[in-house]
């Protein structure tokens, strides 16, 4: 479903849903804000960090505190609007879509439903 660089059934990365490329803009701007954070790449990984695997451990960090503090909800929704919310619902969806595989559809409609309770969620904190 998902071949390393190449080309799988889909491509779970920001870069390829938000300008239809690898390696693009989207995963420059997640770096400069791991970056920031103090967020490193794990040691030994040559998948680009713009995959949703990486970006929900990210998310899930930010919440709990891994990278070095909790962080408050609108960093959260900040993080989250910047990197995951313009593109997941999507990929998500096309996941759910697939006929390849039952375990990933099923897990295609747990994300995306996952993703529209978060974003709705973070709509309701004041900007």
């Amino acid at each position: 479903m998902f071949i390393g660089l190449g080309r799988g059934e889909l491509l779970p990365y920001a870069s390829h849903y938000l300008t239809g490329f690898l390696n693009e803009k989207p995963l420059a701007n997640l770096r400069q804000e791991m970056a920031e954070r103090g967020i490193q790449r794990a040691e030994g990984k040559k998948e680009p960090e713009d995959n949703i695997a990486s970006l929900m451990e990210i998310m899930g960090g930010l919440i709990v505190g891994r990278f070095g503090k909790v962080t408050s909800v609108a960093d959260q929704k900040s993080f989250f609007n910047a990197h995951v919310g313009p593109w997941a619902v999507h990929f998500f969806s096309d996941l759910e879509a697939s006929r390849t595989s039952v375990l990933y559809s099923a897990v295609g409609s747990l994300g995306r439903q996952f993703m529209e309770i978060e974003a709705e969620a973070f709509e309701m904190l004041p900007n």
